[in-house]
């Protein structure tokens, strides 16, 4: 194995995905349980009931302090729809609720509405807005929406993405050849392989996402370029096997090599097709996502 490969292996096994495994996925992200009414749902104590349904989280706890698990925990339940369109939402309460300052409130406000998630206004204040004005693109939404009730619209909607995206970004990648990107992808490579003789999906996961992201970064288009996000957030929360990337097996592993040799005989046809070859491992990905009609 390269020095690259074992490198990233290693790397991987000490680190953590950053995903909650699914019996980390109910724990709240503060120190303290909410209160509980008669009915068992959590409350804010003093607040408006709504405000205290906690929804499920996929990454409340990735190191980012108390202004990063307020982002997490207010967009869930927006995206979730425990706080609906139009619903007005007080920093006070949520200060109080979560126990912290104004500042952390203010700024976490300003990322949600920098997602589309909130609107604030001069003498209207701070309210939730409709799903059509959310950046549906940002990863972060990406994962809400994929741990919570539109989860099977999330992941259709993410393979049809892809089967826009990475076959153009194949086919274009392949008049782009550098020797270095050409070693990293096939390290990349190297590195799935090894991994799943290991048994060791985190490691393939990991390598799998560098591998398309790098696909595409190099294909020097840089509105793809600008997509490579979404790829890399469709392969953390895919939650099941759609597409070939979803399934670490040595027939994920051949169409990954494919793809690594064509782009290295700069035949851009063949990169294509074997990029289409592995998001349709799977038998019922075509009943999924269609391919596209020639025209």
């Amino acid at each position: 194995m390269s020095t690259l490969a074992h490198t990233m292996m290693t790397a991987a096994r000490s680190a953590d995905s950053g995903l909650a495994s699914p019996g980390e996925l109910d724990r709240y992200p503060f120190e303290e349980a909410p209160a509980v009414d008669r009915g068992g749902a959590p409350v804010w104590d003093g607040a408006d009931p709504d405000l205290g349904r906690v929804s499920r989280r996929a990454a409340g706890s990735r190191g980012r302090g108390l202004h990063g698990q307020l982002v997490q925990q207010l967009g869930q339940m927006i995206v979730s729809g425990d706080l609906g369109a139009d619903r007005p939402l007080v920093p006070e309460e949520i200060g109080q609720r979560f126990e912290v300052s104004r500042t952390v409130v203010r700024e976490s406000l300003r990322v949600l509405e920098a997602k589309g998630l909130v609107s604030a206004r001069p003498n209207v204040g701070t309210r939730v807005r409709p799903v059509s004005d959310w950046n549906l693109l940002d990863p972060d939404i990406i994962e809400w929406r994929a741990f919570g009730p539109q989860r099977d619209d999330q992941r259709r909607e993410l393979s049809e993405l892809r089967w826009t995206i990475e076959p153009l970004a194949a086919r274009v990648a392949a008049g782009h050849g550098r020797e270095d990107v050409q070693q990293r992808l096939s390290a990349m490579v190297d590195i799935m392989s090894h991994a799943i003789a290991q048994s060791d999906g985190l490691t393939f996961a990991r390598a799998d996402s560098e591998f398309h992201s790098l696909l595409i970064q190099v294909a020097g288009n840089r509105m793809l370029e600008h997509l490579s996000g979404i790829v890399s957030a469709a392969l953390q929360v895919s939650g099941g096997p759609v597409t070939g990337c979803e399934r670490p097996n040595e027939t994920s592993v051949a169409h990954h090599g494919r793809i690594v040799d064509a782009l290295a005989s700069g035949d851009g046809a063949a990169a294509e097709a074997a990029m289409r070859q592995l998001l349709t491992v799977h038998p019922d990905v075509e009943r999924v996502v269609p391919a596209p009609r020639e025209h």
